[in-house]
């Protein structure tokens, strides 16, 4: 029986992976580093310790990984001020699953961006709880953001199923032992070895609903 469900959030509710990326790369052509067309890639699923290193350490951004950090998500703020980039059909789903479960969220964006988009989106009341994996010990693909989330929500890995769109993501949930549901992203979607780990493959948040979540979750029982 599922008892929770926690999604990600770019990429799945917000179509921000291509904010995300040019804040990076605008950050390191103006502070004199090397943008590579393998960066966007490389840091897909990366805490934001994580990705700051690399900018760091491979772009050559001249600069601690503290303040690559805090400019990135200054510039993230500024955009989401002016437009959020919220994915058809993210509040319909977010509404559907909230009445039915308590949700949680497990997101590779700060913890800044992340207050910030709930509280536009009028989410803050949806999710029980929401954990950055900057509060964790490793990003995605590893498994602490969603063992975190399940820890602060009560739910043991075989009564959760979690939502995502990323192969960093689908990698996450499926080695903290959730169900998972695969939206592919469509500008970065998984390798098909990745996405054929997904207990089920939707075509987009207009299918997320119960009954889609309960398919899932059945292959809970046969773990």
């Amino acid at each position: 029986m599922v008892a929770a469900v926690v999604l990600d959030l770019d990429g799945l509710l917000l179509d921000s992976e291509h904010a995300w990326a040019a804040a990076k790369e605008r950050l390191t052509r103006e502070r004199g580093g090397r943008w590579t067309e393998a960066a966007t890639g490389d840091m897909l699923g990366m805490s934001s310790t994580e990705w700051a290193a690399y900018m760091r350490d491979s772009l050559g951004v001249p600069m601690s990984a503290g303040d690559i950090d805090r400019e990135v998500v200054r510039l993230m703020i500024e955009g989401y001020e002016r437009e959020l980039p919220l994915l058809p059909g993210a509040h319909e789903a977010v509404a559907r699953l909230a009445g039915r479960w308590p949700l949680g969220l497990a997101s590779s964006s700060n913890r800044e961006v992340i207050d910030h988009v709930l509280d536009r989106a009028g989410w803050a009341g949806r999710f029980a709880v929401t954990v950055s994996s900057e509060e964790v010990e490793r990003g995605k693909p590893a498994p602490d953001v969603y063992a975190e989330a399940l820890r602060r929500l009560g739910a043991r890995p075989r009564e959760a199923v979690a939502i995502e769109d990323s192969g960093p993501g689908i990698a996450s949930a499926h080695a903290a032992g959730l169900a998972v549901i695969a939206i592919p992203n469509r500008d970065f979607p998984p390798e098909p070895p990745r996405l054929a780990e997904a207990d089920l493959t939707l075509d987009s948040l207009a299918g997320l609903d119960a009954e889609a979540v309960e398919r899932a979750g059945g292959a809970i029982g046969r773990l």
